[in-house]
């Protein structure tokens, strides 16, 4: 039930850690995600998800666990963007096409924290799930 007193937001959460045991951490996270969507209502929320470091480690699992699978997909489906950082991929030696679910050229940028500070220049609210 969204929740009218929540107004139109924009928010950006930030995922850098580990995802713990069987990626419980990352489907926190999501959850989190889904549930701020369910309150506020997709056509008030711009959410973008900017991953670096250890936080690309949630499109890494997704890869081959069906759950995350339809996890991101389903809050790709309601506008969400997931943010990739360039410096991360370069770092650990990521080929983002092949080594992370659903990440295209689009989704990459130059650096995960410069996107931050970006985003919250912008207006968005920064989320530390």
């Amino acid at each position: 039930m969204h929740d009218p007193r929540y107004g139109r937001q924009k928010v950006v959460y930030h995922i850098n850690g580990d995802g713990g045991a069987d990626g419980i951490l990352y489907r926190d996270a999501l959850r989190n995600m889904q549930n701020h969507i369910d309150a506020v209502g997709v056509e008030a929320l711009e959410l973008r998800v900017v991953l670096h470091g250890a936080g690309v480690g949630l499109l890494a699992l997704a890869l081959h666990d069906p759950g995350l699978q339809n996890d991101v997909k389903r809050l790709q489906a309601q506008g969400i963007s997931f943010l990739v950082c360039a410096k991360t991929l370069e770092g650990q030696g990521i080929e983002a096409t092949t080594d992370l679910f659903e990440v295209r050229p689009r989704n990459i940028v130059s650096s995960g924290v410069a996107e931050l500070v970006h985003l919250q220049q912008l207006g968005y609210t920064y989320i530390k799930p």
